[in-house]
């Protein structure tokens, strides 16, 4: 691998994996449109991606460390029972959104150790990837016309089933092609959340996938991984934190500006158009 597709690799890693468009589509249709087939055949391109989802989860976690500071701290004063004046509604309520993010972290979780491996090597081709490019395609714009019109209550509010039905939805994300955020954000929608909220919840939700299974990939990184691989591997870490990040803090106020129109379809149109410009490249080979 090149420093240039390192660099770009990364760019697109850290830019989609946060957006309703799908990192791993795009990651496995990039050798497809560059004819650069013979690098995510090479033994250190896994090494490589370890680095990048890591890059990305350090952008989560440091975008919305606040959050995670005060749901943690509120439910360790919950579970003891500290809790007491002006301010014991609100430890609740921060309490309870951690329980929500735990209920919908584990079908995602439970999945994801069982079956993520055997359903990339299953789904992981250009065809696969284009087709379900589609599907997320068309299921982010039937959310945005099936979700309920009117403003939501807080996230705080959400049932504890309808959190794991979310999480749910972003056990579906194991399949190239369709997006982690894009479908825990439709899961949030047609759940009751607003844009807003259900953007904090899918990312919040994704972030301890993310470091998880880059956690347990350092090992591969490091026996793996040659000297030059992980020059480029830091390099690209680098470069998808930034990417990540910066993605992260224009999403956020995109939805919260959208809050009442249809956020989600621009999404759909552009994996729709993405998913036929694929379907015709692999016709034309």
């Amino acid at each position: 691998m090149t420093f240039r597709q390192a660099i770009l690799f990364s760019l697109l890693q850290g830019t989609t994996e946060l957006a309703p468009v799908s990192s791993l589509g795009h990651g496995v249709l990039l050798p497809l449109f560059a004819g650069w087939s013979s690098v995510s055949r090479n033994t250190q391109f896994l090494p490589f991606m370890v680095a990048l989802h890591l890059g990305t989860a350090l952008a989560l976690l440091l975008y919305f460390w606040k959050d995670w500071w005060v749901l943690t701290r509120d439910s360790v004063i919950a579970l003891g029972s500290l809790s007491v004046g002006q301010n014991r509604r609100e430890v609740r309520k921060n309490a309870r959104i951690m329980g929500l993010l735990v209920a919908g972290t584990i079908p995602a979780a439970i999945l994801g150790f069982l079956l993520e491996k055997k359903i990339r090597v299953l789904f992981s081709t250009p065809l696969v990837a284009a087709v379900f490019l589609g599907v997320n395609g068309l299921v982010l714009i039937l959310a945005e016309y099936l979700r309920k019109r009117r403003i939501s209550g807080e996230l705080g509010n959400l049932p504890l089933s309808r959190a794991f039905i979310v999480g749910a939805f972003q056990s579906m994300a194991l399949i190239p092609g369709l997006s982690r955020s894009g479908i825990t954000m439709v899961g949030g929608l047609l759940n009751g959340l607003g844009h807003e909220e259900a953007a904090r919840f899918s990312f919040l939700l994704s972030t301890p996938i993310i470091v998880g299974a880059g956690v347990l990939e350092i090992p591969k990184l490091l026996h793996q991984g040659s000297g030059g691989m992980l020059h480029l591997a830091l390099a690209g870490g680098i470069v998808s934190f930034i990417a990540a990040y910066a993605t992260t803090f224009v999403l956020m106020r995109y939805f919260r500006s959208f809050e009442t129109g249809r956020a989600l379809a621009p999404f759909g149109w552009y994996c729709l158009c993405l998913s036929a410009v694929a379907g015709i490249w692999l016709g034309f080979r």
